[in-house]
């Protein structure tokens, strides 16, 4: 396993400060509900000073209720000598979270169907859940299970399954108009680095660089458990989600793998095209994937009640790497260098959404003249490089139809190439925002 130090030189000094903040957050146990959720929200709150909010078991949220709440203290399960095989603190993993509190002597045969692994990886320990059902088990790696000898064992689990409340955080940060970008991380997962620390570290970190500024979009940020925090954000908030205009999930954005996106239910919405546009531009067209109703919280969002724009921004896609919802989604598994990459595409896409605009053209009949405007050069015949074709575009297309990403990506040329060609355009009052 891979420690800070090690990850020193692969990373900037914001990539280091995000696995140093995933260090922290690793060994605690996590789950739907209860304090490992808290004491995660707490940390987090050192990096972006987010409101921890409760919310009591038996909410009514949507089609679904606030469940009973989890704390968990310790589990294992002891051979006849009192030796652990299986112990939970060595590894939050070793417990199907939301397992019932036990305590009971049992042979191997009764404790096999209660026991899960991988056989086809046998040395990883497989991350498994019984939310809404209430029962109880055990994980650990194949080749362990394989060594038990037949006998009696010790079984308990001291955990507690009663009324509490359901724990998520949120910041927001007000900007010129009410209309919002939703920044959504999931918080349920017990000592998995990538999913989904990673996206704690990343949005934490793309708050904290907000603050102190004015956007022109309203920010919010939400850290919720999955899927049951983000329909309970929902149901609280049904009142103000036709606010959010772009909204993005993050998760998976730590390994080594190259940047990835999925679309929005609709599939062409701003932020679609926006982070196309960007992906293109850093030569990986083929990263964008169209919306699925299975992943992480975008398929609460884009559900056809709210279908809210938010898309899913990750490195390798869920489900698709061996180490995946295991044991080796560890320290070792995400990289510094990776978080700070998808730190600055996050960066990026926001730039991109706050200076996006429709303009108006105010000389449209034919070409005006833009040399006696310092806006060409004063001798020609040679070819147009970049910066006079993203003036050429921007003049053609900005009929108040047409924003600037729209330009940006039917001319070819990187957005900021077409924003500054904009700015430069309306210095000499040759456009104007349009009031579309």
């Amino acid at each position: 396993m891979t420690g800070a130090a090690d990850q020193v030189a692969e990373g900037t000094r914001f990539g280091q400060q995000m696995y140093e903040l995933i260090e922290r957050l690793y060994p605690i146990n996590r789950s739907i509900t209860g304090d490992g959720v808290r004491e995660t929200l707490r940390i987090v709150s050192e990096v972006l000073p987010i409101e921890i909010r409760e919310v009591p078991t038996g909410t009514p949220v949507l089609d679904w209720t606030v469940p009973n709440e989890w704390n968990i203290r310790d589990a294992y399960v002891a051979d006849s000598s009192g030796h652990r095989v299986i112990d939970f603190r060595e590894h939050n993993l070793h417990v199907v979270g939301y397992s019932t509190p036990l305590r009971r002597r049992m042979s191997l045969s009764e404790l096999r169907p209660h026991l899960h692994t991988l056989p086809d990886r046998p040395d990883l320990i497989p991350y498994v859940t019984s939310y809404y059902k209430e029962t109880w088990g055990f994980c650990l790696a194949q080749v362990d299970l394989d060594r038990l000898p037949e006998g009696e064992y010790e079984v308990v689990i001291d955990s507690d399954l009663q009324e509490g409340s359901l724990t998520y955080g949120e910041w927001f940060l007000p900007g010129e108009t009410e209309d919002e970008i939703l920044i959504s991380a999931h918080t349920c997962h017990p000592s998995l680095a990538n999913d989904n620390l990673s996206g704690i570290a990343v949005a934490a970190h793309l708050g904290r660089s907000l603050i102190g500024t004015r956007p022109r979009y309203s920010y919010r940020f939400l850290f919720a458990p999955g899927t049951i925090g983000s329909i309970t954000w929902l149901a609280l908030n049904e009142d103000r989600v036709g606010r959010i205009k772009h909204g993005l999930v993050l998760a998976g954005v730590g390994d080594r793998g190259s940047a990835a996106y999925k679309q929005t239910r609709r599939g062409d919405s701003e932020i679609d095209r926006a982070v196309a546009h960007l992906l293109e531009a850093g030569a990986h067209p083929e990263a964008v994937r169209a919306f699925s109703p299975w992943g992480y919280d975008e398929r609460q969002y884009n559900s056809p009640g709210f279908e809210l724009a938010v898309g899913c921004l990750m490195r390798t896609p869920h489900g698709t790497y061996p180490e995946y919802h295991t044991s080796a989604d560890n320290l070792g598994f995400v990289r510094a260098e990776s978080l700070e990459s998808s730190l600055e595409l996050c960066r990026s896409l926001v730039d991109l959404v706050e200076r996006n605009r429709t303009y108006r053209n105010l000389s449209p009949r034919g070409e005006p003249q833009l040399g006696r405007r310092g806006l060409y050069p004063s001798t020609g015949g040679g070819p147009a490089g970049p910066d006079r074709m993203a003036v050429l575009w921007v003049l053609n297309q900005s009929d108040g139809r047409h924003s600037l990403l729209d330009i940006a990506t039917r001319s070819g040329l990187r957005f900021e190439l077409i924003a500054a060609a904009a700015a430069a355009l309306e210095a000499v009052d040759l456009l104007a925002p349009s009031s579309d």
